[in-house]
């Protein structure tokens, strides 16, 4: 419940700070754009319709809550003229950003009313009553000042609200982070030092632009890229301490088990840390917090903490690998006659010199067999948005023997297989894989392609979230992990498509049984991105010619990969009409997973109500029955 009003409070911060700067000019944004537009699938120049984009974005970004700018202000640039948008492209690539400075210093003079409006804010002691979120999803820049004020009030009024639902001092704490974290990021944007100035209007100028191409082309602050890094993998290189920003320090919540922190240093729960090898962090946003903290492997870090409010210590770590295992695959069992169902939960795809998804997801399912007989598997992939796409090769590969995988179409047209050659299975039973429409990309790879080859069943959402795209990203490549001062970006290179030949791109994957979920009456999903790229297919692939491959290479690993190749199974298929039959008078006589659907889809629905049904718990309690019925289905 806490979680839920903490987001509702922070959908009315202004956007994220952008952290540690990036070491750049303007020959550095063009020589990155070129890298980018030379690698990129569809756009290969900076056309007008791309700086039309650009420039909306740039303004969105400034002022996502349409709180700064009056649209009088900006005008020129939300409908510019043909020639306006030529000119702006043509001066890009030579360098010239005046145009991003000039809104910026747009932006400057917005900001110097918006605080003269919010001291007139403050002073108001009534607020408005029943202001909706609704309200907020779709805002166009007002045009008078008084107009302004009234939508500042009316967001006031909504946090106010939702603050109101938590204690006193918690909710004066919300409300005290918004304030700040607006005013850190004024401060930001205002900035006198002109070298800074600069770095921010670029790293701000680099982020439109990639946004304008396409919804996953993006470039990345150093301290962003650090960020997308762990979450891509669930490792880095720190202390293993999770932090909550108490405005007068940095209080620790958690140590995790297994991490330097951990490790006999003298660091508890509840320790506030107030300087960070020697730098005071009162004050400080927790993303800046969290870059010092972060260093490479082996070195030391000091940090200054107040134990009991009073007793102040310094602590010396020395930073190391820090993994959050449970971020990445967990597993629980279910007894069943004489075994059990195993559900093995894969978060992400990952894959690093120590460990990897499908050596974990390997490990887990060996482990569980040692211990248990396995009569079926269920693997949920609902909270699984992707990751590095050559694992969901080597995860597709525990369950089929050997064949096509995933085929990529990249910016030349060219299409590559990528194939399970191994033929090294880790489960040939029962399976069901459990999706969502969070479930991304590389899972949408293994859970489309494992329904393509009628290997499992697939259950879920009405659909997956259809992201049929691939990326590379330069940190992969770049000095083991380590960040680019200048940043580091990402590029869509190309289209990817399971053996069937479908893409899932904006469409996802449709399960063979619909069990709806939390997520089921949400938009989500790369249809409602800006600038998503069309869906299309390309020919089947079933029977490998091994075309893709140089013919001087094809002789040998024909004589590898030939015997064994994976057929295509109708073992489910046949049941799949009773297996929805049960389903169906299951959820008829389901009082409690009823009400929980009409409760999700209503408008807006109440959070408390949300999560008292145990929505996860209901959509996998389904997900066992079905197994249990497939089980005894195939005898």
């Amino acid at each position: 419940m806490l979680r839920n009003l903490f987001l509702l409070l922070l959908l009315f911060s202004q956007a994220l700070l952008l952290g540690k700067l990036p070491d750049i000019k303007p020959v550095d944004v063009r020589k990155i754009l070129t890298q980018i537009m030379e690698s990129h699938v569809s756009h290969k120049e900076l056309t007008p319709t791309l700086v039309q984009r650009a420039l909306e974005i740039y303004l969105e970004e400034l002022d996502p809550m349409k709180t700064y700018f009056l649209a009088s202000e900006i005008e020129e640039w939300l409908n510019p003229s043909q020639n306006v948008l030529e000119k702006i492209g043509s001066n890009a690539m030579k360098k010239d950003f005046s145009i991003f400075i000039l809104i910026n210093d747009r932006m400057i003079e917005a900001i110097t009313r918006r605080n003269r409006l919010e001291e007139t804010l403050a002073s108001k002691s009534e607020l408005p009553k029943d202001v909706s979120i609704k309200e907020f999803k779709e805002l166009e820049w007002v045009e008078t000042e008084e107009a302004l004020f009234d939508r500042l009030l009316r967001i006031k009024a909504l946090q106010t609200e939702t603050a109101e639902k938590l204690d006193k001092a918690t909710m004066e704490k919300a409300l005290q982070r918004i304030t700040k974290r607006r005013l850190l990021r004024e401060e930001e944007l205002s900035t006198k030092d002109s070298r800074e100035r600069e770095r921010i209007i670029l790293a701000n100028v680099l982020k439109a632009i990639t946004a304008s191409l396409d919804t996953h082309t993006a470039y990345f602050t150093p301290g962003e890229a650090t960020q997308f890094m762990f979450q891509l993998q669930q490792r880095l290189f720190g202390i293993g301490a999770q932090l909550k920003d108490d405005l007068n320090g940095f209080t620790i919540v958690k140590i995790i088990e297994g991490g330097p922190a951990s490790q006999n240093t003298g660091l508890r729960v509840n320790d506030q840390i107030i300087a960070i090898d020697g730098e005071p962090v009162v004050g400080m946003e927790i993303s800046s917090a969290v870059e010092l903290i972060r260093g490479e492997e082996g070195t030391p870090l000091q940090l200054t903490v107040l134990r009991n409010e009073d007793e102040k210590l310094e602590i010396e770590i020395i930073r190391g690998e820090v993994v959050i295992k449970e971020a990445r695959i967990d597993s629980t069992i279910v007894p069943y006659g004489d075994g059990v169902i195993a559900k093995i939960a894969l978060h992400a795809f990952y894959q690093d010199p120590l460990h990897s998804s499908a050596s974990d997801l390997y490990e887990e399912i060996i482990k569980i067999q040692k211990e248990h007989q396995i009569k079926g598997i269920v693997l949920d992939l609902r909270h699984n948005s992707g990751g590095v796409l050559p694992q969901a090769v080597a995860v597709t590969g525990l369950f089929i023997t050997k064949g096509i995988v995933v085929s990529i179409k990249d910016n030349n047209g060219n299409i590559e297989h990528l194939r399970d050659i191994e033929g090294k299975t880790a489960w040939d039973g029962p399976l069901i894989v459990l999706t969502s429409k969070v479930s991304a990309s590389a899972a949408e790879i293994v859970a489309q392609t494992l329904q393509d080859y009628g290997r499992a069943i697939v259950v879920g959402d009405e659909h997956t979230f259809g992201k049929g795209t691939f990326q590379t990203f330069t940190l992969e490549a770049a000095n083991n992990g380590k960040v680019n001062p200048k940043g580091e970006f990402k590029v869509t290179r190309g289209r990817y498509y399971t053996v069937s030949g479908k893409s899932p791109q904006l469409v996802g994957v449709k399960p063979d049984l619909v069990v709806p979920g939390p997520y089921s009456e949400l938009e989500i999903g790369e249809r409602y991105a800006k600038y998503p790229l069309e869906n299309d297919f390309i020919d089947e692939n079933y029977q490998d010619d091994l075309g893709d491959i140089p013919e001087s290479q094809r002789d040998q690993i024909s004589w590898l990969y030939r015997y064994n190749l994976q057929p295509r199974l109708r073992t489910y298929t046949r049941h799949l009409s009773r297996l929805r039959k049960n389903a169906t008078l299951r959820f008829e006589n389901n009082t409690f997973y009823q009400n929980f659907l009409q409760e999700i889809a209503k408008e807006e629905f109440n959070p408390a109500s949300f999560e008292l049904y145990n929505q996860t718990d209901l959509q996998l309690q389904e997900t066992i029955n079905i197994m249990k019925d497939l089980i005894l289905l195939l005898g």
